[in-house]
């Protein structure tokens, strides 16, 4: 009888876990905080966020004469552009007074943006309209403009710039002046006159 001859067996090697494997403690952690966040998809939302005691369905109560109208950037330099009156042409567009109001963040902005902008800077810095105080960090005048808006619905906003027109339409109950052809022209505002 001769030595049995040992056939050497392949694929017999010791089995490592792979590195994506739900043993591991890293994994089990990942895979609670995903059926946790699951879990939290198939809830039913109970709470709906409050409507503005102002608004009877898209119409705006609280917007009465005298108007307050927040002033944007990049509207005074389109008012500077065509050459308008600033306190004249809105009255004109909206058939009643108005107050125009200009945030620190507009003014920061037209400051920063220097010597090309003097003219709508010192428009900007008349003593006959409003200034409002801004109590938040950093000085991006649309981002001030939609938070102030949202809070309290009695502003008309002017605006030429088309990202906060987006932003702004999307708010219920805010009108958007603009300029355009010359003259100011008003939007979403129900008893606006047509022209």
């Amino acid at each position: 009888m001769g030595v049995q001859k040992k056939t050497r067996k392949f694929a017999q090697v010791k089995r490592v876990i792979g590195q994506q494997d739900a043993r591991l403690k890293k994994n089990q952690a990942k895979g609670e905080i995903e059926s946790k966040r699951k879990a939290k998809g198939n809830e039913i939302v109970r709470e709906i966020p409050q409507v503005s005691s102002s608004l009877f369905f898209q119409y705006n109560t609280a917007l009465v004469p005298p108007y307050s109208v927040l002033v944007d950037t990049n509207f005074l330099s389109h008012t500077v552009q065509n050459k308008l009156e600033l306190l004249e042409t809105m009255m004109d567009c909206l058939y009643a007074k108005c107050i125009p109001m200009i945030t620190d963040c507009v003014m920061a902005e037209l400051e920063k943006l220097g010597q090309k902008y003097r003219i709508a800077l010192r428009i900007a810095r008349d003593e006959r309209w409003e200034r409002l105080k801004c109590d938040h960090k950093g000085v991006y005048a649309d981002d001030c403009l939609v938070d102030r808006v949202m809070k309290h619905k009695v502003y008309i906003v002017a605006t030429n710039d088309r990202d906060l027109k987006r932003r702004i339409r999307k708010i219920p109950g805010v009108p958007i002046m603009s300029v355009a052809r010359g003259k100011y022209v008003i939007e979403r505002l129900p008893d606006a006159p047509e022209k």
